[in-house]
């Protein structure tokens, strides 16, 4: 089956940009320490934690064959309640996953620019692939006296995207997909059909999965699925099955058109994507080589490319001896050989980094090419040999990508496939593409916000305001000890671009406030250092303090007679003091 063309992208309204991103996954605890595990070929893979031994998980040694080795967030069990409005004792009755999934959307929103408080009420849809309820399990161990109020909504796998809509305030749709190992992938493309048919405006999408059930791991290792090596071998003649990995992502979703609009970043472009089933195949949990073919033509169909227009395919790569060989014949016969001109498709699995995250393991494989695109490089699949002699990649037209590379062809278009099949036969693939680069008005439009930190009155002669708001004391300093380490290793960044993202693009109104003051970044980041060190009494350009009722007003009182001129410095450097008193000077008019 031919496809289309590919001279142009599909209409803007068909196309959907990702403007935000999170995660939390094994050894990368954010974006940047993602890419920089991916760029230098980290292997997150680490034997059992000793927290997670305690709550049942296997000790090696005592453990099913691969059971004691995997991809592992740490310090699940932290979760700051008060931060989203939830008691303690809520809070633990809620699964993990509800926690980490809100923590990951309003990072997302963060990373964007979004201040979360700013969206309540919009058609915002939330969609979150998740298909594992390791966290019942364990409560409903411990019998009826485990169970309070708020279980049922604290272990209900729907609520996992329920909470973060209700948190959050946002009316779009809401809903956990479970589609077994493809579920967070198959959530990509639910949010995108939901923006294309104009019931949200923007989506929050992702997936989580955490391992902190015995019997999980149990009914993996007993199904077969694991490898007693603990690793994954994707595409090697060594695949013996899949390591055991957990973690979560989110994205921010929104019309390309949109987003551009907008003046939204845009980290890449989903230009088409899919889902189908392999039916009635040899088995339920036996893969379908002609569904995953016709999944893998459909989306690039919708995308309007041609095979030779993709570089590289963020394969689904578990590294099973029955799955593997399958992906590969069913990627040959979709892409690869009608590419030959071009060379081989380069293809790798994020599965051989941080093992397989099953409901996140689509979501996973998604920020790894959205960071390749922008990064611009490929990174390496590792653990990669020779070829399982079931997969000849040469008549495939296919190449394992063993090292971090430049794309192939870097002077085209990028553009990337993402396959997540799950084992009980949805098929899912996404096309993903670099944004279209346009260049920004030099005249802002009417009533645009300021675009620099000195027209937003942050920046004053030669002072620069840094401020920051938290629930607590204890997480204002955790704040100002992670604002100090992320300016501190970024001496490209200027001071007052970080006032102006700190005031226009993150939640300022918390109880717990902190302005620092200071002429330079050196000045700066000394004061943040002592915020975050504790250092007791008054620290010089640091203002504190707990913000009470009501609103801030600056008040000049008497004839003017403690100062002539008082006030006129501030008009001159604020042009929203000056057009306040001057507007207020109008009032006066005639009557003084």
């Amino acid at each position: 089956m031919d496809m289309p063309g590919a001279e142009r992208l599909p209409a803007r309204d068909d196309v959907i940009a990702v403007i935000g991103m999170s995660c939390r996954l094994p050894k990368a605890p954010d974006l940047g320490a993602f890419w920089q595990l991916l760029r230098s070929g980290g292997d997150a893979i680490t034997r059992v934690p000793a927290d997670r031994e305690q709550i049942g998980l296997p000790r090696a040694g005592e453990a099913l064959p691969g059971t004691s080795f995997g991809g592992y967030l740490e310090s699940v069990d932290r979760f700051d309640a008060e931060f989203f409005g939830i008691s303690p004792r809520e809070a633990i009755a809620m699964d993990p996953q509800q926690r980490l999934v809100l923590e990951l959307s309003w990072e997302a929103f963060e990373d964007v620019g979004i201040v979360p408080g700013t969206v309540r009420g919009d058609r915002i849809g939330v969609f979150v692939g998740a298909n594992r309820d390791d966290y019942a399990a364990l409560l409903r161990g411990r019998g009826t006296d485990a169970t309070t109020v708020h279980s049922n909504t604290g272990l209900q796998r729907g609520m996992i995207a329920n909470r973060v809509s209700y948190a959050l305030g946002l009316s779009g749709p809401s809903m956990t997909v479970d589609t077994a190992q493809s579920s967070s992938l198959v959530a990509v493309h639910l949010a995108c059909e939901s923006l294309r048919h104009g019931e949200c405006t923007s989506a929050l999408v992702g997936g989580v999965k955490l391992s902190i059930s015995q019997e999980t791991a149990a009914e993996e290792a007993k199904f077969g699925g694991l490898s007693p090596d603990g690793r994954c071998f994707t595409f090697d003649s060594r695949a013996n099955g899949y390591a055991r990995g957990e973690g979560g992502g989110m994205l921010v979703l929104k019309p390309l058109s949109s987003a551009l609009a907008a003046g939204d970043p845009v980290y890449c472009v989903i230009r088409g994507s899919a889902v189908n089933s392999d039916g009635a195949s040899d088995g339920l949990t036996v893969p379908s080589s002609a569904a995953q073919e016709a999944v893998i033509r459909r989306a690039h169909q919708l995308a309007g490319l041609q095979p030779a227009d993709v570089q590289y395919v963020e394969l689904h790569g578990t590294g099973t001896r029955v799955g593997d060989p399958v992906e590969a014949a069913a990627l040959g016969a979709a892409l690869g050989r009608d590419r030959r001109e071009h060379g081989p498709l380069a293809v790798g699995s994020v599965k051989t980094n941080i093992g397989h995250l099953e409901s996140a393991a689509g979501i996973a494989g998604f920020l790894k090419v959205a960071l390749a695109i922008r990064g611009r490089e490929i990174p390496a699949s590792l653990n990669f040999r020779e070829p399982n002699p079931q997969i000849p990649l040469d008549e495939l037209n296919l190449r394992v990508q063993t090292r971090t590379t430049p794309w192939p062809q870097a002077d085209r278009p990028l553009v990337a496939g993402v396959s997540s099949f799950g084992m009980g036969g949805t098929n899912c693939h996404v096309v993903v593409g670099e944004a279209p680069v346009l260049e920004r008005s030099a005249t802002p439009e009417p009533g645009a916000e300021p675009e620099s930190a000195s027209e937003s009155g942050l920046v004053s002669a030669g002072s620069v305001a840094w401020v920051l708001s938290a629930r607590s004391d204890v997480a204002l300093a955790a704040q100002a000890g992670r604002l100090a380490e992320f300016v501190a290793g970024r001496p490209e960044v200027a001071a007052k671009d970080v006032a102006f993202s700190l005031a226009a693009t993150r939640t300022t109104g918390f109880a717990h406030r902190l302005v620092v003051v200071g002429r330079d970044r050196e000045q700066l980041l000394e004061s943040l250092g002592a915020v975050a060190a504790g250092v007791g009494g008054v620290v010089p350009g640091v203002v504190s303090g707990v913000a009470g009722g009501g609103g801030v007003a600056v008040v000049f009182s008497g004839q003017g007679s403690q100062r002539v001129g008082m006030g006129l410095g501030l008009c001159e450097v604020f042009p929203v003091f000056a057009e306040a008193f001057d507007e207020v000077c109008g009032r006066f008019e005639g009557l003084l």
